[in-house]
């Protein structure tokens, strides 16, 4: 069975404007590339995609599209990441099965890896990103993605998409 997770995927200008932002990164951080980008709702580990898809559906039906915002970066240990704005999305994320993970959520869109020994690189990142601000978007649909190990690593693939209500 294939790792999965529901995420909102951010629009090809957003990751454009975050790409400009970055430049060319350098600096011996491992490099997310844009195509994996993401906004992770809820992590489901290894699941039948078919299942996940049904539960998914039913907790999503009715759900209201969510104003969502890139913001200043930070860091978990060995991440560095930008912050997400949007009062709703904490509750879609519950609704998407955050709820149910050990940690409590915190939105965010992963921009590099690092070794957790040596925070100094991440750390340049933060301050130099401390006042980057993204457009806002309103996200009005959910994907259950795929994440398969590869060389180089993960390959992401969007197996079903749920429309939230934008009424």
């Amino acid at each position: 069975m294939p790792v999965l997770f529901s995420a909102l995927l951010p629009p090809d200008d957003v990751v454009e404007q975050v790409a400009a932002a970055l430049g060319d990164p350098g600096d011996g951080l491992r490099w997310e590339p844009p195509e994996r980008w993401h906004v992770t709702l809820a992590y489901y580990g290894h699941d039948d995609p078919g299942t996940r898809a049904a539960w998914l559906a039913d907790r999503l039906a009715g759900r209201r599209a969510v104003d969502v915002r890139l913001e200043k970066a930070a860091t978990f240990p060995g991440v560095l990441w930008l912050t997400v704005a949007g009062s709703e999305l904490t509750p879609l994320a519950h609704a998407a099965g955050a709820d149910a993970e050990a940690r409590p959520y915190t939105a965010h869109l992963t921009l590099a890896r690092f070794p957790r020994e040596d925070p100094g690189p991440a750390t340049r990142w933060t301050e130099r990103l401390a006042r980057f601000t993204s457009r806002r978007w309103t996200a009005g649909e959910v994907a259950l993605v795929t994440s398969e190990r590869e060389p180089g690593g993960p390959r992401y693939r969007v197996v079903s998409v749920f429309e939230l209500d934008r009424a």
